[in-house]
């Protein structure tokens, strides 16, 4: 790729509808360039919605068929999963357009700023809108480009998964799913967790591996997850279980968690050692569910400190956060039944997102809608166990067929199979195919005091679903 495309004006996005792409769409148009985008979903009249969004942020939009693709276009930003034979992909090689990967456009961005990359297989999208908060609420004024939208950018009319900044910093989250994490020199490295989702473990830790060498400053990670701490280089600056940041007396109260940050701190706040015995406690106080959650606020504090905000400041910021689209989304209480919409997909966000709503009721109905037969497969195996090993006596599972976005998939499993290994294992599992009628199956089990959490990812009609189920409740 051209190492002078961000000198370009003109760039066109192809998959704009999807959540990195339009965040990295909007961070483009925020900054003065002239972008355009399409997309299979504007094909259909229910995911209107996604386009006025983004041409509310000065992004044009068009049917994929090559009509918004002309001779000012300078170059073409494709995702891997962005097949060769796209008429839009012809159309730009017939044109002599650059095209460029996602990933790749996001390094150079990554590279003309200070940049904090959020990467690990779950807590990503959480952390990296938690940061935000934080430092956006002291001054920092941080540039976003993310995977989820963020509850206080959307209140202002933003899709809320990207935002300019003034500041020289800019958040990023950085998946490891399609490799390209390896792509990122950042500032500050962090790393949440490491657990099988989306590619075996030895590859995992390869990607991880290059992502701390590439860091150009502190690696900061989870000394509270057994695979993570191992890629520690500085456990001054990490967070977790006997760390300088680590966290105690963990509870939760409806939608609130509560704990104390246990730091161990030098006369001028600045982290020292283990060995100092200048001990400091500050008490944190969150909106939101989850002992996952107290993680990554300890992750945030952590980064926070390097960039100059201290434990106090942080504090204060976490009692306003916000939350992000679909992560242990509350919709409401109805007839005693609290629901919830969470994005929760492989088997160790969906054991989180079950422990955290456990407290809330006295019994849990989890719902859950695999997506794609490839990853289904994959994950089976620890999907059963993570499910099976989080469930109360009380609480059930419920599943409907995986979802199939399209493509040359092999459709050898369903869901059904894995609510079947479910039962072998004394689960209280249900298999409903069509979602459309799950709420009249599931409705004879939502006792008084229950929660109805709602997972699943990838599916853009999972929010309008959700919704759903809230008004028939």
């Amino acid at each position: 790729m051209s190492q002078d495309i961000l000198q370009k004006k003109n760039f066109f996005f192809i998959g704009v509808g999807g959540a990195g792409m339009s965040a990295i769409a909007q961070y483009l148009a925020g900054n003065g360039k002239v972008v355009k985008g399409s997309d299979r979903l504007f094909n259909f009249p229910e995911n209107d919605y996604i386009k006025t969004q983004l041409q509310k942020e000065n992004i044009e939009c068009f049917l994929q068929d090559g009509s918004g693709i002309d001779e000012h276009t300078e170059a073409i930003v494709i995702s891997t999963a962005i097949e060769d034979t796209n008429v839009e992909i012809a159309k730009a090689k017939a044109l002599n357009i650059p095209i460029v990967i996602r990933a790749e456009l996001l390094a150079q961005i990554c590279a003309s700023k200070k940049t904090i990359a959020i990467a690990g297989t779950s807590g990503k999208s959480t952390t990296t809108a938690m940061l935000f908060h934080i430092l956006y609420e002291n001054g920092v004024s941080p540039s976003l480009i993310t995977g989820a939208g963020l509850a206080s950018l959307q209140q202002d009319g933003k899709i809320g998964n990207a935002y300019c900044g003034t500041s020289d910093w800019l958040l990023i989250e950085a998946d490891e799913s399609d490799g390209t994490l390896v792509k990122y020199k950042p500032e500050i490295g962090l790393l949440l967790s490491i657990d099988k989702d989306h590619k075996e473990m030895d590859e995992l830790f390869e990607i991880f591996q290059t992502f701390k060498s590439n860091t150009k400053g502190s690696f900061v990670v989870n000394q509270s997850h057994s695979l993570a701490k191992k890629y520690s280089q500085n456990i001054a600056q990490d967070f977790g279980e006997g760390t300088p940041f680590d966290g105690i007396n963990f509870s939760q109260k409806g939608f609130e968690i509560q704990f104390d940050v246990r730091c161990q701190m030098t006369d001028d706040s600045q982290i020292e050692t283990q060995k100092s015995d200048i001990q400091h406690q500050t008490s944190i106080k969150i909106p939101t569910i989850g002992k996952h959650n107290m993680e990554n606020a300890l992750a945030c504090i952590a980064v926070a400190n390097i960039v100059g905000v201290n434990v106090e400041q942080c504090a204060n910021a976490l009692k306003t956060y916000g939350g992000i689209y679909r992560r242990h989304q509350l919709l409401g209480v109805k007839n005693g039944v609290t629901i919830i919409d969470d994005y929760a997909h492989n088997p160790a966000k969906i054991a989180a997102s079950i422990k955290a709503c456990q407290p809330v009721g006295d019994k849990l109905v989890a719902w859950f809608q695999p997506h794609g037969y490839g990853p289904t497969r994959f994950i089976r195996k620890e999907l059963v166990e993570e499910i099976a090993q989080s469930l109360r006596p009380q609480d059930e599972i419920w599943m409907s067929e995986i979802y199939y976005a399209g493509g040359t998939a092999v459709k050898d499993i369903s869901a059904n199979d894995i609510i079947n290994d479910l039962k072998a294992n004394g689960v209280n599992a249900y298999f409903v195919e069509d979602r459309k009628e799950l709420f009249a199956q599931m409705k004879p089990t939502l006792q008084q005091n229950a929660v109805l959490l709602l997972m699943g990812a990838r599916d853009p009609s999972l929010e309008k679903f959700s919704k759903e189920v809230f008004d028939m409740m």
